[in-house]
């Protein structure tokens, strides 16, 4: 690490960081990148910022490790912060980085509880019979949550719940950070000529993250999106979702107080877990996914642990709405379209609907990605979600396709929310719980079945009855296509194994 007469050397953070140690092997040509525009966004920072920034590493142990020394960087910079919450629990992350960043989910605070309460007083001071704590809850990337009492009248009884504040100078941060992500974009694409790498649309990638990440500041939305879903989980028992209180402001939320722990920290059995894996992959996943309506499915976009707590009576309690993204009916059915065709190995079908989820620029790169991921079909692997999200994460690292906002953030949502069902109970599959339910929405359709136009997808399943029949009927030709296709695959093996004379050196 550098000491204190060198630290406005801009490479002396990020070389102390070690990138290359941090970053999955399997993406080792993109670490020179990610130093690159992490060089970028710290030295267009303001200096008095930077300058704090330096003196926190340099009160860390001379011998504190990469890992360390990035989530200390992370904790001081709320749109870093809120990135490093996305991966904290990505499996393909060393232990030591993971561990590291799951502290992100949820700090001990630091605000000045003195700070907490000017802003309470100054958003909402006419409250009678309102009595704030002495002790911060948590803290997280842009708020600061604080228990308090009030009661309705001198008669009634006490009622608890919290306020959500915006910590004091938030705003300013994020406006600061959020300037230097509209200019990353640019840069990253420059330096991926410099150094060889595929040409990637950083610029509106970036530019979706960056209005995205400005409705963390928003509580006026996250409190509409809080109300919205209440609403749609209403009827479901096992989901919590937190109440609004009448004393909302556009920089304060005022909600009731949900007790329990993190869904990663429950110590309960392993059946229990197992349990509690369902309810958040049915919740968060199929039972937006399988809704009936024609209107946009709406998702939690920010599952990590810190925001999913299990309640003393076993709900799930879905915390922190600030940001949702939605995939609309549409969406849904290129989805449905694309795994059953990808079961009935048909090549066409798995491009035609993949090239309606995005805009692909190649399309013979984009049947040549289809061909291996039918491929992989042939071989065992089941056609999934998880093996359609690899699929579109191949297309889109490479360029081949562009895909929109809300279908991005939906990847970003999964895999978030994967690395917290692993660390609940590893044996739960997103797959095989959206299977079972899929198929129990199926069934619960078919008297309204019975009476729909034989190509209607109005159906929470998305199928039609012209595309049930068709997976029956076709299962002759869907056989035949399997056979053909793994006599080819085994020659293609084979002349690999056994290269014709004159080619070896090809």
């Amino acid at each position: 690490m550098p000491n204190a007469r060198n630290w406005l050397d801009r490479n002396a953070l990020t070389g102390a960081l070690q990138i290359a140690q941090l970053v999955p092997e399997a993406y080792a040509a993109w670490r020179p990148l990610l130093a690159d525009g992490l060089q970028f966004f710290l030295e267009r920072l303001p200096p008095a910022r930077l300058a704090h920034i330096f003196a926190e590493q340099l009160n860390l142990p001379q011998a504190a490790t990469p890992a360390r020394r990035l989530v200390t960087l992370l904790r001081q910079c709320p749109t870093l912060h809120k990135l490093g919450q996305v991966v904290a629990r990505d499996r393909r992350l060393a232990p030591e980085l993971r561990e590291n960043l799951q502290g992100l989910e949820s700090l001990e605070p630091t605000t000045p509880v003195e700070a907490i309460n000017a802003v309470i007083q100054r958003e909402w001071s006419q409250v009678a019979g309102l009595e704030v704590g002495s002790a911060a809850l948590a803290e997280a990337s842009v708020a600061v949550v604080i228990p308090m009492v009030w009661r309705d009248s001198d008669s009634s009884a006490p009622r608890q719940g919290v306020f959500k504040v915006l910590r004091p100078g938030i705003e300013e941060r994020m406006h600061e950070e959020l300037e230097i992500w509209s200019l990353l974009g640019a840069f990253l694409e420059e330096r991926c000529v410099d150094r060889g790498l595929p040409v990637l649309d950083y610029r509106n990638t970036l530019d979706r993250v960056r209005r995205l990440l400005a409705h963390e500041i928003q509580l006026d939305h996250e409190q509409a999106h809080l109300t919205r879903a209440a609403a749609f989980y209403a009827n479901s028992p096992d989901v919590l979702i937190p109440q609004l209180l009448p004393f909302c402001t556009a920089r304060m939320t005022a909600m009731e107080r949900v007790d329990g722990c993190k869904v990663t920290d429950s110590g309960s059995s392993p059946g229990e877990r197992q349990r509690l894996a369902r309810i958040l992959i049915e919740a968060l996943i199929a039972r937006p996914f399988w809704s009936g309506s024609t209107a946009p499915a709406v998702f939690h976009a920010d599952p990590h642990a810190g925001n999913l707590f299990v309640t003393r009576d076993g709900r799930l309690a879905i915390l922190d709405w600030a940001l949702i993204t939605s995939l609309s009916k549409a969406q849904r059915i290129a989805v449905i379209q694309t795994v059953t065709s990808a079961l009935t190995l048909n090549d066409a079908g798995v491009a035609r609907a993949i090239a309606s989820l995005g805009c692909s620029s190649d399309e013979t790169a984009l049947r040549a990605a289809v061909a291996e991921g039918l491929r992989q079909v042939r071989q065992g692997t089941f056609p999934g979600l998880d093996w359609l999200m690899a699929l579109l994460d191949r297309l889109g690292t490479t360029g081949v396709m562009q895909f929109p906002e809300e279908l991005t953030l939906f990847r970003k949502t999964l895999l978030t929310l994967s690395g917290v069902i692993s660390d609940v109970s590893g044996r739960s599959s997103i797959d095989e719980v959206l299977i079972m339910t899929g198929l129990t929405q199926y069934c619960r359709e078919w008297p309204a079945r019975a009476f729909a136009p034989f190509a209607s997808r109005a159906f929470g399943s998305h199928l039609s009855n012209a595309d049930g029949f068709g997976l029956w009927a076709g299962l002759p030709v869907t056989v035949a296509r399997y056979w053909v296709e793994r006599w080819r695959d085994a020659l293609d093996a084979r002349a690999l194994m056994f290269p014709a004379p004159g080619t070896e050196s090809l």
